[in-house]
Parts: structure tokens; C-alpha cells; sequence
């Protein structure tokens, strides 16, 4: 059997004692090693076996990604097996010369085996302890295979609905995407204690997972919404928007960031020196790794800027970029870098200091292998209730004509539609090790809940069938969208309307006049304005993941209030792309009540279809006034305003509402959004109950880089606005005054 950890420490290896600080152990490792085997440190290569690859193991190498390939998102494996991980520990701990174990490295985007929804679903919660108890989870179970490292969160901020790695984002709000992201962090890696001392959470034995923040930085600004494509932004739209949730990371304590594979007007992230090695290491003081992209370090050829493999790694190095993914770039050519000169020596061991002493912070030096005591096994009771919390949390109401929630005693359903059998469409992309079969299904929810006689299910392959099952039926719970292969890495579409044939369908389902709930399952925002205008009640329920039927029955039997909220804006048509809560002021402002007369086409209104923050609930809240408790805050110090509102359920059913705070300077070095989120609560509030929800609005809420990237806050009036969504709120003015 496998021992979980070393047993002894040799003693021409002082680097192997415990007992030493992280950066002494450091140190006295970079000082033993050639540049050969720097090089292979630097390296990481795909799914290690170790037969094939004992040679490599005992040279050195880094560390590993097991994945099916450059689009692991896209394309199942054969999965994790653990006793191949220890086999290659073995070789590379006992079998090299220094004995310094591999990194092995797994997408664990939003799940394991329990699989949760797609994060862009997770942000649709709002809810910031939820994603790290579901990043726990994940954290748990991958790393009983051994994994000891994840390539999440996401937080490229998009407005581009067309890309297909929304899915993975967290939304387009930086404040939002920051805040879930840092939470992620917390729960892939520990706590922030834990990661100051320099060790892993211990999960039964075996540590949790290391985190990435990725794509640094502006990949959702990609050309067209084309995956690779390249990026045209200044580096002062990076700073107010794109920058600011990797920063929340790395202020959480990630331990990696991933760079992007597109340029940024012109310069390819792989080599882009100014935000990798002086803004991200330097100005920010991150410390720990930087890698690359699968083969991005090898794409600077096709990229143009690099005539070969060979100059390719000259330049990530000189970036900033310390760990190669899967291109050999390092491995063949460091060494040769190094002695021609055109690497300094003292670059690439500032690059091994960063890999190895995130080695010794996931605690791989003392716990290289799995714990045979502990298996990976299909999700039990308490994995299925959070992922079910989870997906129903998710949901987003965007239409209700009080069809919902349905009541037992409605008469006969029909529930239609292509995903109410096949659980695998449900998990959502980047799901490598969640298993289709353990998933629950709408058809299988439903059939819990309702007798056999109150109900009827319609797969979606004869619309005639399915017609003749409207009638029959009191209502059609009719379930449409995207399959999980629409969405993710290199599944990028240049329209935005549901997949052929669908919308044709739910016509002539309403053309019948029974009552009709749609429920939407996308991995990004779709044109639903004629959704919405055919059902009584349209419900976004992205991919769901393990529990989808489960979350389902639960959200449309009001078993659980819909609480989601819209973390991307839905534009009417592709033709409003780029579209969100990023709209700064122009010379000639619209006035939305007259949007009709002054509006920007002259065949469409300019507003979106459903705004950031959107979503109803199953009953009524009443905002009242919105009062500050002064009217005046100084630029300086530690001062606050108390921004408060009364909240109240006027309905007769329990609800959660999410209260969110929005500001605006009104005039600033630099044009500023219309509106931004800067904060927002979630309260539960039951029939008749009232709340003050209170908001500390400080002066850094207002802050932003100028014109010369200088970091400011301006006296001056601002705006305070508070509101269910982006669209629809109070406002309070203030005055920022100089002094503290």
C-alpha cells in the first residue's frame, strides 16, 4: 500500500524538513538544482503515465494536467485514476535526484463528481458562502483522486454573449465576479490562515485543491465573441473593469494566475510584460505561479510575434509567465537561454521559487500521495442537498402571470421538451468527472412529485405527439434551450436564438391557449422576447447540474421562492451586443422613458431585454424611501454614509429578495458607468415582514484609475441608488468633500 506521507527525511536534502520555513526550504532547493532541472520544474506536461513517462519523472518534471485534450471542456476522459498519480509520485519523490514531487492538475470548473451549476449560474445566486461551500465540496472530492490543483474561478468580465466561455465567467458585474471569485478561492484552498502559514486545509487526510484566476486578463473582450481571437482595449478600461476581480484574488490568496490566450491590442498575454511582470507580480506583489494557457507559450508563433518554439519561450519567460503548459517550450530550450544569455538566470529562479513554494504551500512535500482509506464515490444525501440548494438557488424568474408555483391539484401536466430524459445535457460545460446517469432528471422530479395519472411527458421528437399532449393536459411545463455542448471553450454561436426548431414549437403550443411555463437551460444570455411574449411564465434555469430535476420541481411547486438574479443583462438581439451595466455617458444621452422618439435604432429600442440584476420572486416586495444618514463624506480616511432602505413582502408568501446598492460619479477625470454595482444583501422576508437593509457606502466606491492610471477619488456629487436590479431603483445624492 501506498504511504500518504514520507517517513523520513534524508539528510542530504534539507529541503525536505518540515521543520523549516517555506522560503528557507525554497531556497536550498533552488540552490541544489541545475538549470536542467529548473527547466523541468518550469514544465508541465499532459496526463503523465508512469510507465511512458518514468525518464521524464525522474528528470524533474513539474507538474501535470490530466485532460482529453486542448478542449477538455468539450470532450469526456477516462477520468483520474489514482494509482497511477501515486505511481508517478513515487518514481519522481524516490526515483529523481532532488526528490521534489509533481503538481497534478485537473479543470474542477463547477464540480467534481457532484456536479454544481455552471458558474454563471452560481452567480446568478448572489451568494457568496454558498460558492465556497460548493467549492469545498469540489475541493474534497477531486482531490481524493490526487488532484492538487484546479484551473478555476473564472472571472473574465464579458459583455459578449456570443462567446462561449461566459458559461464559465461569473458575470459581468466586477464587483460580483470579484467577491464570488475571492469565495472560491476560500473554499478550493482553505482559509486565509491556513494559506498564511503555508499549508492546505486537511480534508480526511488529503489537502484541498490550489486555485487559478483566469484569463489574465481582457479575454472576454475577444473580436466577434470568437474564442482566441484578439482584444482591443486601453489599459484604462482593464484597470476600472477587466483587472479588478483578478486583484480580489490575489487579495484572497490565490495561488496561481492563468495567462490568456489572446493579445491585447497587439501584445499576446503570454508575453505581455507590462500586465504580467510589473502590474500583476509588481505592483500587486503576487508571489505565487503563473501559468500558461494549454500551448499558449507555443501559440506566439501562430500569434506572429515569436519566430519559433525556441524564441516563444525566450519572451513568456522574460513576461512573466512561470510554468509551461503542455508546449516543451521550457524544457527544450531554457538551459540553452540561460547559457546563451538571453534569459537571466536570475528570472527563471524567481519562476522555480514561485512553483516550488506553492508545492510546499498545498503540502505535497510531506503528503505526495492519495489516502487509500478514502475513495471517490457517487454523491451521497449531503453532497445532493447542496448541489439541489444550489441549482434552485440558481434559477432566475424573468415572467410570472401567476401560473406559478404550480399546485398539486392543477389537473394533468405535460412536461416537454429535449432535456427532460437526458441528465448528461444538464451538467453544463467543463464537467469532466460528473457522470450522467447519477444525475436527476425533470422527468424523474416530476414523476416523484405527481401521481401517474397527473402526468404526461413528451421528449421533444415528434411535435405532433407533443400537441396532442397540450390539449390533454391543464398545463405544459416545456423545457427548451441549449444543450451543454453550445457552451464553453470553442463553442461560440453568432446568434443568439434558441437552438432550430424550439421557438417553432412553443408557437404553436401557446397557439393552443392552454397555459404554458417555459424553462430555459442555456450557458448564456438568449434573445427570449418572444419566449416571453408566447408562456405565462419563462424561468432561466441555466445547467443545473447533479440535481437539475430535483431544483426544478422544488422552484416550480414553490417548494423554494425563485431568488435568482440576472448576472449578465439578455439583449433583445444580437444586434445590441455588446450590451450590460457597463453603459458610460456620451455626448448625447438617451432618456429611457423616450427611448421610442431619441433611441439609437430606428428599429429597436436600445434598452436590454431583461437588465443585470433582474429576477422575480413568488410574491411582492415593497422598497420604501432610500435615506443616508448624511449628506456629505469625506475623500479621505475611514468614513462611511449609511445608505438605508425599509424593505417590505407585501404578498402572502415567504421571499428572498436581493437589495442591491448602485453609485455613480457624476463627474470624474474619465467617462464613469451610469450605473455600477457596489454592493448588494440578501434578506428572507416572511408575508407582511418589513426590514431596514443598511448599506456603508465608502469613498473607495467611487474610486478609478485616470488618465494617467493614477488611482483617485474626486470630490464632488455622487449617486447613490438602491433597487432590486440595474433598471429600476432610488436615489439619493451626495457630496464627496476634500479632508477626512
Amino acid at each position: 500500500m501506498t504511504p500518504t506521507r514520507r517517513t523520513a527525511t534524508a539528510p542530504d536534502r534539507p529541503w525536505l524538513d518540515p521543520a523549516l520555513d517555506v522560503e528557507r526550504r525554497v531556497d536550498l532547493l533552488v540552490d541544489a538544482m541545475t538549470t536542467e532541472e529548473k527547466a523541468a520544474q518550469l514544465t508541465q506536461v499532459d496526463n503523465l503515465e508512469p510507465g511512458r513517462d518514468a525518464d521524464l519523472l525522474r528528470r524533474g518534471v513539474g507538474s501535470s494536467l490530466y485532460a482529453s485534450g486542448a478542449t477538455a471542456g468539450n470532450v469526456r476522459d477516462g477520468g483520474v485514476l489514482a494509482s497511477a498519480v501515486d505511481e508517478c509520485q513515487r518514481l519522481a519523490v524516490e526515483g529523481s535526484r532532488l526528490g521534489v514531487p509533481v503538481l497534478f492538475g485537473r479543470d474542477v470548473i463547477h464540480g467534481h463528481r457532484t456536479v454544481a451549476p455552471i458558474p454563471l449560474g452560481l452567480a446568478a445566486t448572489f451568494d457568496v458562502d454558498l460558492l465556497r461551500r460548493v467549492s469545498a465540496l469540489a475541493a474534497r472530492e477531486a482531490s481524493t483522486e490526487g488532484v492538487a490543483w484546479t484551473f478555476a474561478p473564472m472571472m473574465d468580465i464579458s459583455e459578449e454573449p456570443r462567446w462561449g466561455r461566459v458559461a464559465e465567467s461569473l458575470g459581468e458585474s466586477p464587483v460580483l465576479a470579484g467577491r464570488l471569485a475571492a469565495a472560491m478561492v476560500e473554499g478550493f484552498q482553505g482559509t486565509a490562515r491556513e494559506r498564511r502559514d503555508g499549508a492546505r486545509e486537511q480534508q480526511g487526510g488529503r489537502p484541498t485543491l490550489g486555485a487559478t484566476a483566469k484569463h489574465y486578463v481582457g479575454y472576454g473582450l475577444v473580436q466577434g465573441g470568437r474564442d482566441y481571437d484578439t482584444v482591443t482595449v486601453g489599459e484604462n478600461t482593464l484597470r476600472n473593469l477587466h483587472l479588478r476581480p483578478f486583484r480580489d484574488a490575489v487579495d484572497a490568496g490565490v495561488m496561481a494566475v492563468m495567462a490568456a490566450f489572446n493579445d491585447v491590442d497587439g501584445v499576446p498575454m503570454h508575453a505581455h510584460r507590462h500586465l504580467l511582470r510589473d502590474v500583476l507580480k509588481g505592483e500587486w506583489g503576487f508571489d505565487g505561479v503563473v501559468v500558461a494557457d494549454w500551448n499558449g507559450i507555443g501559440q506566439l508563433v501562430n500569434q506572429g510575434v515569436a519566430a519559433d518554439l525556441r524564441d516563444a519561450a525566450r519572451q513568456a519567460l522574460l513576461a512573466g509567465v512561470d510554468l509551461d503548459m503542455c508546449s516543451g517550450a521550457y524544457l527544450d530550450h531554457l538551459p540553452d537561454l540561460v547559457e546563451d544569455g538571453e534569459v537571466p538566470l536570475d528570472l527563471v529562479d524567481d519562476a522555480v521559487r514561485r512553483v516550488l513554494r506553492m508545492k510546499l504551500r498545498l503540502g505535497l512535500f510531506e503528503s505526495p500521495y492519495t489516502d487509500p482509506s478514502r475513495t471517490l464515490a457517487a454523491p451521497g444525501p449531503q453532497e445532493r442537498a447542496l448541489a439541489r440548494e444550489a441549482a434552485a438557488r440558481s434559477m432566475v424568474l424573468v415572467k410570472n402571470d401567476g401560473l406559478l408555483p404550480l399546485h398539486a391539484n392543477i389537473g394533468k401536466i405535460h412536461l416537454a421538451g429535449p432535456f427532460v430524459h437526458d441528465g448528461d445535457a444538464l451538467l453544463g460545460t467543463w464537467v469532466l468527472d460528473g457522470r450522467g446517469e447519477e444525475v436527476v432528471t425533470p422527468a424523474q422530479a416530476f414523476a416523484e412529485r405527481l401521481a401517474a395519472e397527473d402526468l404526461v411527458v413528451s421528449d421533444g421528437r415528434f411535435s405532433d405527439v407533443a400537441m396532442s399532449m397540450v390539449r390533454e393536459a391543464e398545463v405544459t411545463v416545456a423545457v427548451v434551450g441549449e444543450h451543454r455542448s453550445r457552451s464553453g471553450e470553442d463553442r461560440c454561436i453568432s446568434t443568439l436564438e434558441l437552438p432550430a426548431g424550439q421557438l417553432e414549437v412553443l408557437e404553436e403550443m401557446a397557439g393552443l391557449g392552454k397555459p404554458l411555463v417555459v424553462v430555459v437551460h442555456t450557458g448564456r444570455p438568449l434573445e427570449l422576447g418572444r419566449v416571453l411574449e408566447l408562456a405565462d411564465a419563462v424561468l432561466v434555469a441555466w445547467h443545473p447540474g447533479t440535481e437539475a430535476g430535483h431544483a426544478l420541481t422544488d422552484v416550480v411547486f414553490g417548494d423554494v421562492s425563485p431568488s435568482g438574479r440576472l448576472p449578465m443583462t439578455f439583449p433583445r438581439t444580437v444586434g445590441h451586443i455588446p450590451s450590460s451595466s457597463h453603459e458610460r455617458p456620451t455626448g448625447r444621452p438617451i432618456d429611457r422613458d423616450r427611448d421610442r422618439q431619441l433611441g439609437r435604432y430606428l428599429n429597436s429600442l436600445v434598452f436590454p431585454e431583461l437588465t443585470f440584476g433582474y429576477g422575480l420572486t413568488y410574491t411582492h416586495m415593497e422598497y420604501g424611501d432610500l435615506e443616508a444618514s448624511r449628506t456629505t463624506l469625506p475623500v479621505k480616511g475611514n468614513g462611511s454614509v449609511s445608505v438605508s432602505v425599509e424593505v417590505t413582502n407585501t404578498g402572502v408568501r415567504a421571499g428572498r429578495e436581493v437589495v442591491q446598492l448602485y453609485v455613480r460619479d457624476l463627474v470624474a477625470d474619465v467617462t464613469r458607468p451610469l450605473v455600477e454595482l457596489a454592493d448588494w444583501r440578501v434578506v428572507d422576508l416572511e408575508p407582511g415582514e418589513s426590514t431596514k437593509v443598511v448599506f456603508k457606502v465608502t469613498p473607495r466606491m467611487f474610486g478609478y484609475h485616470d488618465r494617467e492610471l493614477r488611482w483617485r477619488v474626486d470630490p464632488g456629487e455622487v449617486d447613490v441608488m438602491v433597487g432590486p436590479n440595474a433598471a429600476y431603483f432610488s436615489r439619493v445624492r451626495l457630496t464627496l468633500v476634500d479632508g477626512k
